[in-house]
């Protein structure tokens, strides 16, 4: 029987100056976790709606990734984060996870947000639809950014890829009706196709918080607030087989 994978969700806002944020991770990554998610953006936060970020693109070499990875080999863990990240348009730039520990991964957001009011494609090119998934601890992590939580095919295709967990950086714009979107997509991914869901979010003012560990039945493991908080949890492996034992919903399905 494989043993619980330990996450910490570091609910934590990303300012304007990516040294600033960069030198955060030393502090802020705990240790005696097997996965650390930090928000989307966290390398830097995305300013101003509209704002020309490709300043901050960094390649995936470059300081932040390098910074993640030492951090990551230093705790003996899996450490997920968000970046601008440099790509064939130097005017927009991909919004990226870099994903470092004993496997390395880096993925590119495929929805980008163009709702309620933000045109997040006028300055990000969007990645492509390619899952990606990192093996944590024997445990197979897809990765998901954002608004591609509301998506829902995206997650399916993690999973008929094999993911056990769906982790979700995001920066989740605060506004009416914008907490309850959040936490019931969350849920809903995780009922829908019988796995864990982390959503690591930044906190409030701006954005929503309430980072949020569910199980593979849609049960709520651990909630935060809408403050700067680290929020723990253990998935734990069984739980994902006797979900899917209780509800084969995958299994039943006719294409």
């Amino acid at each position: 029987m494989r043993s619980p994978v330990r996450v910490a969700l570091v609910q934590e806002a990303s300012g304007l100056d990516p040294d600033v944020n960069r030198a955060a991770l030393d502090r802020l990554v705990p240790a005696g976790a097997d996965l650390v998610v930090l928000p989307e953006a966290f390398a830097r936060d995305f300013g101003e709606a509209g704002s020309d970020v490709s300043p901050y693109a960094e390649p995936l070499d470059g300081p932040f990734a390098t910074e993640v990875g030492r951090v990551a080999g230093e705790r003996g863990a899996t450490v997920v984060a968000g970046m601008f990240e440099t790509g064939p348009d130097p005017d927009r730039p991909y919004n990226t996870l870099v994903a470092r520990g004993a496997e390395e991964a880096a993925y590119r957001k495929v929805h980008l947000y163009d709702s309620f009011g933000y045109r997040e494609s006028d300055r990000l090119t969007a990645g492509p639809p390619e899952p990606v998934l990192v093996d944590v601890a024997g445990t197979t992590v897809g990765l998901m950014t954002c608004y591609d939580l509301r998506f829902p095919e995206l997650a399916r295709l993690l999973v008929d890829r094999g993911a056990e967990v769906l982790v979700v950086p995001a920066a989740w714009v605060a506004g009416e009706r914008k907490v309850d979107h959040w936490r019931t997509l969350v849920r809903a991914r995780a009922i829908e196709n019988t796995v864990f869901v982390v959503a690591c979010a930044q906190p409030a003012p701006r954005y929503c918080g309430h980072s949020m560990v569910v199980d593979p039945l849609g049960d709520v493991v651990a909630e935060a607030g809408d403050g700067a908080e680290l929020l723990t949890a253990e998935l734990h492996p069984d739980a994902l087989v006797a979900a899917r034992r209780t509800n084969p919903s995958l299994a039943n399905r006719r294409l």
